[in-house]
């Protein structure tokens, strides 16, 4: 088992789970209700909304819906990691980077740098203090490309 495998089988929506990513896939209302306000957009109930939702997760459908936040307005810090693990450690060094609480989602790619991850902390200089954490727990370097500037490219992707 390697980190974060990727399923590839196709996968059946209904009309109305097409009709809930592609509005969520838009951002979620700031109010009291905002899933009541979508459910009545999307004319469902906020029950069946929530239902729908849950199994979707549920089914790996979707494999996370939670906010995203700007780490670094929150006084915290964000970096992008890579590593480069040998193919019959993968599994035993993923799991112990994994382990970190700091560690927001591990990937396996096929390069040189086969292992890369993103390390959120609450503050900025504790990147640091985690990269260090990781390169003494595993015994392999840890290779820490900070974020320099952010780019909004609005990503979507309609089903």
């Amino acid at each position: 088992m390697h980190a974060m495998p990727v399923e590839t089988a196709p996968v059946e929506l209904d009309a109305i789970d097409r009709r809930i990513i592609n509005r969520l896939q838009d951002g979620m209302p700031v109010c009291d209700e905002p899933y009541l306000h979508i459910a009545n957009e999307l004319a469902i109930s906020e029950a069946d909304l929530l239902q729908r939702l849950q199994a979707m997760l549920d089914n790996k459908i979707l494999s996370r819906f939670g906010p995203m936040f700007h780490a670094e307005r929150l006084g915290g810090g964000l970096a992008l990691a890579a590593m480069r693990i040998p193919e019959e450690e993968f599994d035993q060094i993923a799991a112990q980077v994994n382990q970190l609480p700091e560690i927001a989602h591990n990937y396996e790619r096929n390069h040189e740098f086969n292992m890369w991850f993103v390390i959120a902390t609450e503050q900025l200089d504790d990147i640091n203090a985690v990269v260090s954490r990781i390169e003494n727990l595993t015994g392999f370097p840890v290779y820490n490309m900070p974020k320099i500037e952010e780019y909004y490219v609005g990503l979507r992707f309609p089903v």
